[in-house]
């Protein structure tokens, strides 16, 4: 599949299991939350970074490692997964976000690794 064609096909939509399976078998989860929503609570394995710093530092994740995208409820991280898949990456997004993600008791962790909430 060429990048242009990986552009026009529909992002993948995981619920909160699928995508913590998705990690677990390898995939990035990738935060796009804000500074804020992010020090409040983030899956441990999570790696942050905000959605108005996904264009410059795209080139920070290996395109050949899958990558499921997650905010608060899915918006943002839709955003996120359209944007990296148009670069060739294969993109999920996590439906639902960090609150489906608490919802399915999957941990939380804040930045100083206590239990963390979902703003």
């Amino acid at each position: 599949m060429t990048d242009s064609r990986r552009s026009l096909d529909p992002i993948e939509q995981l619920s909160a299991h699928d995508a913590a399976a998705r990690v677990e078998d390898g995939a990035v989860l990738l935060d796009v939350r804000t500074p804020a929503e992010w020090s409040a609570g983030h899956a441990p394995q999570a790696r942050w970074i905000p959605l108005d710093e996904i264009e410059a530092r795209a080139g920070e994740l290996d395109p050949s490692v899958s990558v499921v995208a997650v905010c608060k409820l899915g918006g943002r991280s839709q955003s996120a997964a359209d944007y990296l898949s148009s670069r060739g990456f294969h993109v999920a997004n996590l439906v639902g976000g960090m609150t489906a993600w608490a919802e399915a008791g999957l941990t939380i962790e804040d930045d100083d690794g206590a239990a963390g909430t979902v703003l």
